[in-house]
């Protein structure tokens, strides 16, 4: 167990309490959100900036050593970041589409990166005012809006019917020939970081993410899932790694429940 991860827990989800009021500030405004596009053509609010500059600033404040990189963030070459052995990687508002449609399925993204593996985790649903987190071999946990804390845990599957989670903004061919390749099936359409939320809490068989992320979308959920008895790899098996590279695009992704079905061969 690492304690001196664990003592970060309370502080982060108080950071990202502070993040999401900064958020539902703005998406109960009653005033149409000012939208911007960024270079990748993905949509930026002011909401995000808000997000950003709370979770940065705090991060900062408790812990001066440890480097940020935020998806808001200036960019920092790699030739500065492959020289960090720790850093936070931080999602300040996942799911700013689903924001904009102002359907709640958003989520605030906080997690700690050791030597290329997230240790610590933590994703804030603002709507709903709960919290997921994990700390490296700590378990998972759901902090609920009544204040409880429940232990959370991946389940195994009944191939009888397969939970599978799917981008409620980004469904593809490539989802579509998985559907249909694996059989029967329910599949749940939703926003953000929150479909591997619910791969955690074993609601949900698998998340196939076919499509474009980048590593602030998965490392908090990555290291919950894994608590959580799960695991969130690339598409051959290979448990995902961070800050690897000069491009922080992910390779596509399974996140499950249940190792013991061979997930690749619907691929």
């Amino acid at each position: 167990m690492n304690s001196s991860n664990n003592d970060y827990i309370k502080p982060l989800i108080r950071i990202a309490e502070k993040a999401s009021a900064a958020i539902l500030n703005i998406y109960h405004s009653d005033y149409s959100f000012e939208i911007e596009e960024k270079s990748d053509n993905s949509p930026l609010t002011k909401a995000d900036i808000a997000a950003h500059n709370t979770i940065v600033s705090e991060l900062t404040t408790l812990t001066p050593d440890i480097p940020v990189l935020s998806e808001e963030g200036s960019k920092i070459p790699f030739n500065e970041r492959k020289k960090w052995d720790r850093y936070w990687l931080v999602d300040p508002l996942d799911g700013t589409r689903e924001f904009i449609k102002r359907n709640g399925e958003f989520t605030v993204n906080i997690a700690l990166i050791e030597n290329h593996y997230p240790t610590l985790g933590i994703i804030y649903v603002p709507v709903l005012g709960v919290c997921y987190y994990a700390s490296q071999n700590s378990g998972a946990f759901k902090l609920t809006a009544d204040n409880k804390t429940i232990p959370i845990h991946t389940k195994k599957v009944d191939e009888d019917c397969v939970f599978i989670a799917g981008s409620r903004s980004h469904l593809d061919r490539s989802l579509d020939d998985f559907l249909q390749r694996i059989g029967d099936h329910q599949l749940i359409c939703m926003g953000s970081s929150l479909k591997s939320c619910l791969v955690a809490e074993g609601k949900i068989d698998i998340y196939p993410r076919l499509g474009p992320t980048s590593e602030w979308d998965t490392a908090a959920a990555q290291c919950i899932i894994e608590e959580a008895g799960g695991q969130l790899t690339t598409t051959d098996i290979q448990r995902m790694k961070y800050n690897t590279k000069d491009s922080l695009l992910n390779p596509h992704f399974l996140a499950f429940g249940d190792a013991s079905i061979e997930w690749e061969r619907y691929l």
